[in-house]
């Protein structure tokens, strides 16, 4: 009898998996799908992942490797998700070995056996205790560490830290040196909180969404949680959560932005009576294997975490949770392109339990879904407590002079609800100090030298900087060209809007949130701390600003440029507008006090803008979606993108013109092949980009088409001369 072949998915690009003998001394009847295996591979030994046991391959025998070590003894992947992940490469047509690679924390596919450590804690030492006594007044960072560790004679560890400090280990490693704190090692996880708050009184839309819910609990649905800003859906989410653990099961929650994973964990461990796991791409390598193996072995009872935690181990699953569904973060834009919300629905199909979708402003396919009967739709229409929706002006600015992109109007209702002891936020979607850097004698732009596109001024830095290769420059004190023309800063970024408040308002405290002031870990979480404990007057950000977050005592919410969604070539460009001005307009009146929203635009009669400041979200997407239906666009049909790049100008277009060619005639039962064009930003860290679209009226018809498609794709003979990738259900047309 012949000897069995493992099937075995490897890290490569090639879309395929490979056959290998059973590794010596194993018996492959004892195998089971969804363990590591060491192969050899090339020159090197590589970890794998057993995909089946099989009777036939289609390579000689004798050619065979044999694997050289079994690495575990039960599945690191359980056969409901490995399922998954093998539905998801061929849906999102991307390599199988890749696909699993996104299941597995980095120390599983690098090492055999990684050990489980302990989390690090750090608490006062006696020494520490008494030093507290003293003033430190030359030594702040200090001082303010050691009173953070004094709030928690627990001990704290690292995330709690990050919450209240920036860069704070250098300060730790000082105090450790001095004798005044010491490190342990704890278990993974914190532990419940002693002292758990009680629930709040449910509003009434709470509470029959909550009983609605409860009622799917034990089987398979998707329901959409259309709720306003400020409507307590978090408290919903943590109502059904309450119900699942009491039944001996998990819920896994996926959030958009690791800037919102702090404060909902805390507020999650405040009020569940179980350890919460925490998982996203800033933990280390230890930290997200501690957290995953606390998923796997059902200690955590909640998983809460960003794209990749979709991919939890759950051995006793009871609820999935998207908040913000809508949210472009959950689709991967590079490598594996998935969406996070799309496979995450049908993971909880496959678990038969429920999973709740979570949004003010929900997509439009959702949207589209639920109309279709196919998602349950609970509303929400109410702010929660005494809160009431905030009061939109939009304000008409042609042909008024602005200081830095600030109306007169605007300035004066700022002072006044300063002058109220109130904050007020401001958000404009363009970071450094201006867009453009112009020559006024001859006209000359800086331009970058590898993207088609400006070079932006960050003047605290004095450096240039393209912000899509990363590129910089120092800031030049003349022009490049004629050597005497004077230098004009053109169009706003928050750096420059920052300086005009600080000179407007000199009395206020003025903070600018945006990625320039948050690369530093923890730098964000300070900022976030500095505006709850009411030390910041002013709040200045992009769309970092604009994402679930809670700040009670903004009552004025300014958005200085609202038109730059109102005329684009993407056709997702006018969704996202009105969503963005809904999510940053929610930040306002969310407490006792009301709040106010001023759109500054050169348009004021458009009637988008008008549905939106009507609080109207429905009838503004339903404007869309008609625009959608006739266009022919999703969700209404369903699209890939083929990109191409290369350092040749002409080769990626080259190349996929002969990946059309090799479509043949297109008929009824194929997609629509529209180009290929070069991409809208052609040149982009020195490569030059183009792309093909697919256009089908289903996802049928597409997916048949994709499955013959790129195996012909893939034998020509420039296919490995060019980058190129496949992405299907795009969210980005660049």
């Amino acid at each position: 009898m012949s000897e069995s072949i493992l099937q075995i998915a490897i890290p490569t690009p090639l879309r395929r998996h490979f056959d290998y003998r059973p590794p010596t001394g194993i018996d492959p009847a004892s195998l089971q799908p969804g363990v590591r295996v060491e192969v050899p591979f090339g020159r090197r030994k590589v970890i794998g992942l057993l995909l089946d046991v099989a009777e036939r391959t289609d390579v000689p025998r004798h050619k065979l490797k044999r694997a050289t070590a079994l690495l575990d003894t039960t599945p690191v992947v359980s056969g409901e998700l490995l399922e998954l992940l093998s539905w998801a490469s061929r849906y999102y047509q991307h390599p199988i070995g890749e696909v699993v690679q996104h299941a597995l924390p980095v120390l599983l596919r690098r090492e055999a056996q990684p050990a489980r450590r302990g989390s690090e804690h750090w608490q006062l030492t006696p020494d520490g205790l008494a030093a507290m006594e003293q003033t430190l007044k030359r030594a702040p960072k200090q001082a303010a560490l050691l009173a953070s560790l004094q709030a928690r004679p627990e001990g704290a560890n690292a995330a709690e830290l990050e919450t209240e400090h920036v860069n704070w280990r250098p300060v730790l490693k000082k105090l450790i040196d001095k004798g005044w704190v010491e490190m342990s090692l704890r278990a993974t996880l914190p532990p419940p909180s002693e002292q758990r708050q009680s629930a709040p009184t449910l509003t009434g839309a709470q509470h029959t969404a909550v009983e609605q819910l409860l009622q799917q609990r034990n089987s398979f649905h998707c329901t959409l949680l259309d709720g306003v800003t400020g409507s307590g859906k978090t408290e919903v989410y943590l109502q059904l959560i309450e119900r699942v653990l009491a039944e001996g099961r998990q819920a896994l929650v996926l959030v958009p932005e690791i800037g919102l994973t702090p404060q909902l964990v805390e507020r999650f461990r405040a009020r569940l009576n179980t350890p919460v796991a925490v998982l996203h791409s800033a933990l280390n390598d230890q930290e997200r294997y501690n957290a995953w193996l606390a998923a796997r072995e059902g200690e955590a009872g909640v998983i809460i975490g960003t794209r990749s935690a979709l991919f939890s181990p759950l051995p006793n699953p009871g609820l999935i949770i998207i908040d913000e569904e809508h949210d472009l973060s959950f689709k991967q834009q590079d490598g594996f392109r998935y969406s996070a919300r799309d496979l995450a629905i049908l993971r909880a199909q496959k678990l038969n339990i429920p999973i709740l979708l979570g949004s003010a402003t929900p997509s439009l396919e959702t949207l589209h879904n639920a109309r279709q009967g196919r998602y349950h739709h609970l509303h929400l229409p109410e702010r929660a407590g005494a809160a009431v929706f905030p009061r939109f002006l939009i304000q008409d600015v042609r042909g008024q002079k602005l200081e830095h992109g600030l109306s007169a109007q605007l300035l004066a209702r700022m002072q006044q609800h300063l002058d109220q002891h109130s904050q007020v936020l401001l958000f404009l979607n363009r970071r450094g100090f201006a867009p453009v850097l112009m020559c006024h004698e001859c006209g000359w732009h800086a331009r970058c030298a590898r993207c088609d596109a400006h070079l932006t001024v960050h003047r605290r830095q004095n450096k240039l900087r393209c912000h899509h290769c990363g590129s910089e420059q120092p800031l030049p004190e003349t022009c490049p060209e004629c050597q005497t023309g004077e230098l004009l800063h053109m169009g706003l970024g928050t750096e420059r809007v920052e300086t005009a408040l600080q000179e407007q308002f000199p009395e206020a405290r003025v903070v600018r949130i945006d990625r320039d002031t948050t690369r530093r870990k923890g730098a964000l979480q300070e900022l976030l701390r500095q505006i709850h404990a009411g030390e910041v007057d002013i709040l200045l950000g992009t769309q970092m600003l604009a994402k679930g977050h809670h700040f009670p005592d903004v009552t004025l919410v300014g958005l200085l440029d609202a038109d730059y969604g109102l005329y684009s070539a993407d056709f997702r460009a006018s969704e996202r507008m009105g969503q963005l001005i809904l999510q940053v307009a929610g930040r306002a009146g969310r407490a006792e006090r009301p709040g106010e929203v001023m759109i500054q635009t050169h348009h004021p009669d458009n009637p988008l803008l008008a549905q939106l400041a009507a609080h109207d979200y429905p009838a503004f997407a339903e404007t869309l979606l008609q625009e959608r239906a006739q266009a022919e666009l999703p969700p209404y049909a369903s699209l890939a993108l083929v990109r191409a790049e290369a350092p040749d100008p002409r080769a990626a277009l080259d190349f996929l013109q002969a990946a059309r060619d090799s479509a043949g005639p297109t008929g009824a039962d194929q997609p629509l092949l529209l180009g290929p064009v070069p991409s809208p930003m052609e040149r982009r860290a020195g490569r030059y980009r183009a792309q093909l679209l697919l256009q089908a009226t289903d996802r049928q018809t597409l997916q048949r088409f994709l499955q013959h498609w790129l195996v012909r794709i893939e034998q020509l003979p420039d296919s490995r001369r060019v980058r190129w990738s496949i992405d299907v259900d795009p969210l980005e047309m660049f």
